[in-house]
This record gives C-alpha cells, sequence and structure tokens, in this order.
C-alpha cells in the first residue's frame, strides 16, 4: 500500500492508496481487487477488502463504499452499511471513528481528504465528469457541514492515469476551456490528428488548491502505464478485455 506525507502527518488519521498486490483473486483481477462492480468472484473481493482493511488495523465491517457513478454528490456517513445499501455518490464524509471511506478506481483520480483538529475525513472519486461538476467541491462543503474548516484540510491525490496514458477526442477540451481559459495548459497534442493527452491529475490538484486548502499533495503513479501496480480501465479497454480489477483508497479516523 501507498501513503501520502500530508496525511501520514497526521494524529489520529489512517490511510491508504491501495495497489493491486496482496490479495486472493485471480485472472484479470489478480490479486487485491476490491471492486464489488467488478465481475471477480465475490467471496474474492470481500477477503481482498478485509485484508485491506486489516493493514489499517480496523475490522472487515468497518469498510463503507459508495455506488459510484461519475456524480458531484457527495454523502455524510454515520455508520457503516450493507453492500445492497451504498448510496449513489462519489464521495463520502463522516466524523465518526473507526469508519473508513472508501473509493474504488482504475484510472480515475481517487482523494482522501482530513481536517485532523475537527477530526473530520472524506474521500472522493474524481473522474473527469466527476471533478469538472464540482465533485470535489461537494465533499469539503460536506466536511464543513460536519464542522471542518477548509483552510484546515489537507488533501491526498492517489495513483490515477497520469497524462502521457491519457488520449482524448477533439471535443474533450472544451467543457474545460469553457470553465476557464488556464485549463488550455492542461491538454498537449497526441500523435493522432485533433486529438489530444489530457492532465486529469493537475486538473483535480488545482481544483482542490482552488478551495483554499492548507496542503494538496500527489502521488505521481500511473495507473495505466504500471501494470504489476495498478488495475487500469483504459489499459483494458485498450487490450480489449471484458473486465478490470478496481483499486482501493480509504480513510479513516482512529477509533
Amino acid at each position: 500500500m501507498l501513503t501520502i506525507s500530508l496525511l501520514n502527518d497526521l494524529p489520529g488519521v489512517r490511510h491508504a492508496f491501495f495497489t493491486r498486490q496482496g490479495g486472493v483473486s485471480e485472472g484479470l483481477y489478480s490479486s487485491l481487487n476490491c471492486g464489488l462492480g467488478s465481475g471477480d468472484r465475490r467471496e474474492h473481493v470481500l477477503e481482498n477488502r478485509a485484508r485491506a482493511m486489516a493493514l489499517l488495523e480496523l475490522g472487515p465491517d468497518s469498510l463503507a463504499t459508495p455506488y459510484q457513478t461519475h456524480s458531484a454528490e457527495a454523502v455524510t456517513v454515520t455508520e457503516p452499511f450493507e453492500e445492497d445499501a451504498r448510496p449513489e455518490a462519489d464521495a463520502l464524509v463522516t466524523d465518526k471513528p473507526g469508519i473508513a471511506l472508501g473509493i474504488s478506481t482504475a484510472d480515475c483520480v481517487p482523494v482522501l481528504l482530513a481536517d485532523p483538529g475537527a477530526r473530520v475525513i472524506g474521500a472522493a472519486h474524481a473522474g473527469w465528469r466527476g471533478a469538472l461538476d464540482g465533485i470535489l467541491q461537494a465533499t469539503v462543503a460536506a466536511m464543513e457541514a460536519l464542522g471542518a474548516r477548509h483552510e484546515f484540510i489537507v488533501a491526498g491525490i492517489g495513483p490515477a492515469i497520469c497524462q502521457r496514458s491519457y488520449e482524448v477526442g477533439p471535443e474533450f477540451p472544451a467543457p474545460f476551456l469553457a470553465q476557464a481559459e488556464s485549463n488550455g495548459e492542461l491538454f498537449c497534442p497526441a500523435r493522432r490528428a485533433g486529438h489530444f493527452f489530457f492532465d486529469l491529475k493537475t486538473y483535480v490538484a488545482r481544483r482542490l488548491v482552488k478551495l483554499g486548502l492548507a496542503g494538496v499533495e500527489a502521488l505521481p503513479c500511473d495507473t495505466c502505464s504500471e501494470e504489476s501496480r495498478f488495475f487500469s480501465y483504459r489499459r483494458a479497454c485498450q487490450r480489449g478485455e471484458p473486465d478490470y480489477g478496481r483499486l482501493l483508497s480509504a480513510v479513516a479516523l482512529e477509533p
């Protein structure tokens, strides 16, 4: 598992960006696939999630993950919920100790947040659509509703697809340029005419910085090119594979 120094230094906060290594899944899902929405065997996914929680020194029932829809919806969690009761959302926040807020990704950007003084945490799934539509702003607003203050929140950006791996079509830049002309800096020409490489991770970082947080730190990992460490939706699509594993990122307040 990977961690970020900004979050490591916070008292009473545990976090991890888990790689694909250390689980029981096989084949396309080898080995730490934590995605309930994948086609993997359910017992394997549950064992993998339990192993991840054990590394955070928490029980298997402590993990809460949403049903992600690339929305800008953030939900407040007061207690762990069952698999069939997962809320449709792309961010979770809580002030309750012992609950691990988890996000599943396979190229999108996982963001873990914490205000250690207020003892409020958040986890967000920021794909391009959710990031553009305001999932990060919604997450911080939900944390502030629990008593956090944006100027005391720190954010860690986990493994995600990097610009050199993320080619987009000619229509893709328009909504980003409409939002801010400076977003043009996040696109560079690809080999195919009219196509671009997009820096999603930097876009997410910029959105977080604009929220006035205490600190933002990102891991440099590229999920698409680092096959031995990470699952990747884009890599699976490029190979014509029928499915892909999901990475787990989680944050919790110590019980």
